[in-house]
């Protein structure tokens, strides 16, 4: 089971493990972005104009009830991508997508994006290599948050979002837990308690440390690890 992702620092590790032939035809159409915390990458309903590679920081991809129930289905970092419904040629995403931690990108245009992988089969075989481990992340998460103990589901979740740090120091409240694992905060502060105790991670106002990544990967048990395998098999890591 990998330990974490090694993006190399700074750098978009999908793009990089592009061949040089399709690295060398995206190149000239992405420009350098800085993505804030909370910037909207995609609505529910309305076409998908950019596509994002993240350098730093995480998107989480949130599904949103009539009501306005909202539950995270995915997130991504230095290893992905927004906008895989444009890989899909389906225009536009039924979910909502945003920066859960502030961050820096590339970004291309959605309709330049199309043309690209019209043109070069390669390139879009790697990035529905993506959308395939962003399927199983998806299914892994509906797995966890229907037979997973909350302690549990919290646990894969820090791990992915630690998976996607550059510091064991997360940026996270108990609110914004609750929305992302679809619970009461009342849930989220007990299980925060819980890991806390085993000496897994340490809680403060706005923020969790992690202190034992190993003793959170045995207590998120088999909920973690799966998609993380995938994006190995079918995608890999650039050498830094």
């Amino acid at each position: 089971m990998p330990r974490r992702f090694e993006c190399p620092p700074g750098r978009p590790n999908l793009l990089f493990t592009l061949s040089h032939e399709d690295l060398a035809a995206l190149e000239p159409h992405l420009s350098d972005v800085a993505l804030p915390k909370g910037f909207s990458i995609e609505r529910p309903g309305a076409p998908v104009e950019i596509v994002y590679f993240l350098c730093s920081g995480v998107g989480s991809t949130v599904a949103v009830s009539p009501g306005g129930r909202r539950l995270e289905t995915a997130l991504f970092g230095c290893e992905g991508m927004s906008g895989t419904s444009v890989v899909l040629r389906a225009g536009q995403s039924t979910h909502e997508t945003f920066m859960q931690v502030a961050g820096e990108g590339r970004a291309v245009e959605a309709g330049k994006l199309e043309e690209l992988l019209d043109l070069h089969r390669t390139l879009r075989h790697h990035f529905l290599r993506y959308v395939q481990v962003l399927c199983t992340q998806s299914s892994q998460t509906a797995l966890s948050n229907g037979h997973g103990k909350l302690e549990e589901r919290l646990a894969r979740w820090l791990l992915m979002c630690h998976d996607r740090s550059t510091s064991d120091e997360l940026q996270l409240t108990h609110e914004f837990l609750s929305i992302m694992l679809g619970v009461r905060r009342a849930g989220v502060t007990v299980s925060t308690h819980i890991l806390e105790g085993k000496g897994l991670i340490r809680a403060n106002r706005g923020h969790i440390t992690i202190l034992d990544r190993a003793g959170l990967e045995a207590e998120a048990e088999e909920s973690y690890g799966v998609p993380e395998a995938e994006y190995v098999r079918l995608i890999g890591f650039a050498p830094h």
